[in-house]
Parts: C-alpha cells; sequence; structure tokens
C-alpha cells in the first residue's frame, strides 16, 4: 500500500516506485491511499493503478475554521485506513509524504505493518519526522538528515524521477518542435509546479516584452489558476514564440527544448532538472514548511549547478538574470554540467530494494 500526495512532488515519485515494483513483479498487488479532492485521485487512476480517498486535510498554517474540523477529518481517515489495511493485509506499506500518508503509516504501526518512507526534502514534514522512529527504512534524496531520523534507518537513495524522464532520448531539435517553436531561438521552460506558482507566474508576465526584444522562446507551465491571465498577455501583444499551458504533460519534451529552466525548488523538480542536465533559475516557495525550499536549492547553487533568486526579488530580477544568463552560453553549459553530476538516476531502483527487502523480512 502506498499514502500520500497532495502535489506532484509526491505524487510523480509514489508512481515512479509503483511502477518498479509492478515492472519485477508483475503479479504484485498495489493499492493507493490519497486525499479527496486532491490531484492524486486522477493522476493516480490514469496511470492505471486503485486509489481509494480518505477525507484527510492539511493543517492551515494561518488561522482558519477549516481546522475547527481537522481532528475529525484526522479520525475518520485513520478508522478507514485501519479498515483498508486489515482487509487488503500489504506485506510492506510506503509513505511518499504529504499529509495523505498519515493514515496508512500510523494504521501500519499499530497493527504491526512494517512501512518505509521515502522523505524528498532536505526538511522532513511532520508526519515523516513523527513516524520515522518506528520506519523500517527512511529513504533520503539528501544528506544530514541524520537530525529528523535515526542514522541507522537511513539511506541515501536520490528521488524517483518518472519514466519518460529517465529513459528520455529526445533531442532539443524534437523538443522544439514538438511545440512548434522555430530550431536555433534560445528557449526558456518556466515550470511552476502542478499546482501553478503565483510570483513566478507574475515575474514571467512582467517579463515578456523583455524576452521578446531578445528574441527567444517560451514554454510555460501557468497552472490552472493563472492559465486564462496568462492567455489573455500572449494575445493583447504578438508573441508567436511564447506557448502556454496549465499543466503539461510530455515533460520529456519540454525539459530537451529548455537551453534554460525557471522553478521552484520542490524536490521533484530538483531531480528532474538534475536528470536532464538543465541550468536553471531556482525561486524556492517561502509558504513550505522551514523554509526547505530554500534549503533544496542551495544543494544545487553550492555545487554551481544553478541560480537562485529570493520569492520577494523575482519580479525585480528575473527579467535580467534570464538574460545575463541566455548571453553566457559557457557558463550556461557548466551549470547544466555540475546540475547533472548530481543526478541520482539509480533512485527508484534502490528505493524498490529496499521495499523488497522488508516485504521479504
Amino acid at each position: 500500500m502506498i499514502g500520500g500526495g497532495g502535489t506532484g512532488g509526491h505524487i510523480f515519485p509514489a508512481l515512479a516506485i509503483a511502477q518498479e515494483i509492478m515492472r519485477r513483479r508483475p503479479d504484485a498487488e498495489l493499492l493507493f491511499l490519497g486525499a479527496q479532492g486532491r490531484m492524486e485521485m486522477t493522476k493516480v487512476p490514469e496511470a492505471g493503478f486503485e486509489i481509494v480517498g480518505l477525507p484527510i486535510a492539511g493543517l492551515q498554517r494561518n488561522f482558519s475554521a477549516d481546522n475547527l474540523s481537522l481532528p475529525f477529518k484526522v479520525f475518520s481517515s485513520l478508522q478507514k485506513a485501519m479498515a483498508l489495511v486489515r482487509s487488503f493485509k500489504p506485506d510492506v506499506a510506503i509513505g511518499v509524504g504529504g499529509y495523505a500518508s498519515l493514515p496508512l503509516l500510523l494504521a501500519s504501526k499499530v497493527l504491526g505493518i512494517p512501512y518505509l518512507i521515502q522523505e524528498q526534502n532536505s526538511f522532513a514534514g511532520l508526519t515523516n519526522k513523527l513516524l520515522g522512529k518506528s520506519a523500517k527504512s527512511v529513504c533520503v534524496a539528501f544528506s544530514e538528515m541524520e537530525r529528523y531520523f535515526p542514522a541507522k534507518r537511513l539511506k541515501l537513495t536520490g528521488n524517483p524521477v518518472r519514466k519518460d524522464l529517465l529513459q528520455s532520448q529526445i533531442s532539443q531539435y524534437e523538443g522544439i518542435n514538438h511545440f512548434g517553436l522555430q530550431p536555433g531561438l534560445q528557449t526558456i521552460f518556466v515550470m511552476g509546479g502542478s499546482l501553478g506558482a503565483r510570483t513566478i507566474n507574475e515575474s514571467v508576465a512582467k517579463s515578456l516584452k523583455a524576452w521578446k526584444r531578445e528574441g527567444y522562446q517560451l514554454i510555460w507551465q501557468t497552472g490552472t489558476a493563472f492559465a486564462s491571465k496568462a492567455d489573455q498577455l500572449l494575445k493583447e501583444d504578438n508573441y508567436p514564440g511564447f506557448i502556454t499551458q496549465p499543466f503539461i504533460k510530455e515533460m520529456n519534451y519540454a525539459y530537451a527544448a529548455a537551453d534554460l529552466v525557471i522553478s521552484r525548488a520542490g524536490a521533484l523538480s530538483l531531480a528532474e532538472i538534475c536528470m536532464t542536465g538543465k541550468s536553471s533559475i531556482l525561486i524556492p516557495s517561502p509558504n513550505v514548511a522551514e523554509d526547505h525550499q530554500t534549503k533544496n536549492a542551495m544543494t544545487l547553487v553550492k555545487q554551481k549547478a544553478a541560480k537562485m533568486i529570493a520569492d520577494a526579488d523575482a519580479k525585480e530580477l528575473l527579467t535580467q538574470t534570464v538574460i545575463e544568463m541566455l548571453q553566457n552560453p559557457n557558463q550556461l553549459e557548466l551549470f547544466g554540467m555540475a546540475a547533472h553530476g548530481m543526478a541520482k538516476p539509480e533512485a527508484t531502483q534502490h528505493i524498490v530494494n529496499q521495499i523488497f527487502e522488508i516485504a521479504k523480512a
């Protein structure tokens, strides 16, 4: 059983793990647990796996009346998870982060089911910190995680990335052609995350005219909330080489097309940037626990594999930072090479090795 979700940063690693399990053991039985109304409830079935939704919700960091109902949602989700674990009888449970993993891991602990935690970030989430001590194994992507988990449980595996990126042989020409763009022009890929990122979107909107003057092309994943606004901006002033999509499914083509990636610093995004060997400008989200995206981004910055702009500075600095980077192709190439050197292409295999060892124990 696999529990977790809420964002693509939790869902796509979970799907990569599930696909590797099924590749090795086609007779394996898998069941996902997610949060009702969240994106895992569509993404997991689209990938061919069964998922059950729980009424679980996250704690609102600002005062909200929604927090009053949270204990009831947690209790109801735990009851449902306990019943599902009893009926499904998993050999091992897997928590991939997000509040949707809490009921599964807690039920597994109570019922004596061994479980593994996959922590994507450099700062452990609340659920994982609470339940990490009882995990059989904690697979992490960053070093120095002993401050959150018992050292003997830790496995430095890296983060799983989706198979289409791991096995991609797509050339930049093919990526450019896929999006109907023009070969030979420098191309920016803006990736605000599966839910969109307001600061990135607003900063890109402010940069459009300057980037057009420079002759750049743009692939802009906006998220659903900003999609209509972005479309309107491109219609108001003709931008023939700029395209927007709320959500890009063909990420392998988008990465292949890009000379430069602009992204939040979620752990999955960084794993994908490293795997594809792309230069990047990282704008960490300030709306995350313990500012962990800044910590994530700094792992690349310290290796001269990316540049970082604080969220508060993005509207002022993004336009010119992009121009400066694209005007220096040698530095761009060095950033990409350094990022690729940090990739862990065997991450999914190492995690599934741990899962199988636990299941056999």
